[in-house]
């Protein structure tokens, strides 16, 4: 699913494409995409209105229309915002006509994208109010902010790093990554860890998310630029997807397991496991030799 600096690297590459241009025309093929609108409705609504802006709020780009029209776009797992594509992709979800003349497709081809219709500011800050946290790159993301997250909670700081409620943008590839350069192991409980130990997590995320930003994201298997490039922060990658192969700081073989319900990878020399953290289930697809058991 791409990220927070997927997102973003949509939105810095289509930002001067759109802004300023008439949307003509948008042609909606699949409904699923603006439920609980159907087509027409959403069409209607934005149809002929000005692009104003294209924000990002956590995995989400904002399309701001005139008159505080606004549509919420999430990729999901494999959508794309394509310029001008030739040959015409498959998988095209939506179409979109601009004026002065350029024309844009939304391909996904799981189709678990959407795009939700958010008429005036307000209705806009409680949408995202009641599904997203604070952003990385906030100023309000302090390591006492973390901290306080964090309180009295026994669920692993990995959960914690992939709740969108309460940190807006950091996916599991990230999670990973800067997991990895705080040298604090996924499965740890969110509430024992130290106050330094959160202060070098909030300085990994931030450092992760900016090096992601400037590898224009990370392509494993579907994420594109708006002409159809890949990103490259995957051949960065110093854990995530390294299972089997030695880590970069000591050597020792990084291991691959299952935390919060998502494929994690991990060092466990570097990230030591928690003493008494519940081993977690195999994962069949592994190909790292067992983890060792924990001292």
């Amino acid at each position: 699913m791409p990220e927070l600096p997927e997102v973003e690297t949509i939105r810095g590459q289509l930002a001067p494409l759109v802004e300023g241009r008439t949307l003509t025309r948008m042609e909606i093929l699949d409904p699923r995409w603006s439920r609980p609108l159907a087509p027409e409705e959403l069409t209607l609504a934005i149809e002929g209105r000005r692009i104003e802006r294209l924000g990002r709020r956590g995995k989400y780009l904002v399309w701001s229309f005139r008159g505080d029209v606004h549509l919420a776009q999430h990729l999901r797992m494999t959508g794309a915002v394509l310029c001008e594509p030739k040959p015409e992709p498959t998988h095209i979800r939506v179409r979109l006509q601009l004026s002065p003349k350029r024309r844009l497709v939304i391909v996904d081809p799981r189709r678990f994208g959407t795009g939700e219709l958010l008429l005036g500011s307000d209705a806009l800050e409680a949408f995202f109010a009641a599904r997203l946290g604070v952003e990385p790159f906030d100023e309000r993301f302090t390591p006492e902010h973390l901290r306080s997250l964090a309180r009295g909670r026994t669920a692993p700081i990995k959960a914690l790093l992939l709740d969108q409620r309460r940190i807006a943008g950091v996916g599991n590839i990230y999670a990973d990554e800067a997991l990895f350069r705080a040298g604090i192991h996924p499965l740890r409980p969110a509430g024992r860890i130290s106050r330094e130990q959160y202060a070098r997590l909030r300085e990994t995320v931030v450092e992760v998310l900016c090096d992601g930003i400037d590898a224009r994201g990370a392509t494993i298997d579907d994420f594109r630029h708006v002409n159809g490039v890949r990103g490259s922060f995957q051949d960065r990658f110093l854990v995530h997807r390294r299972a089997g192969e030695p880590c970069p700081r000591c050597g020792t073989t990084i291991v691959k397991m299952v935390v919060a319900g998502r494929g994690t990878y991990v060092c466990e020399a570097c990230q030591s496991r928690p003493r008494k953290g519940r081993r977690p289930r195999a994962d069949p697809d592994a190909r790292s030799p067992r983890p060792p058991a924990a001292r």
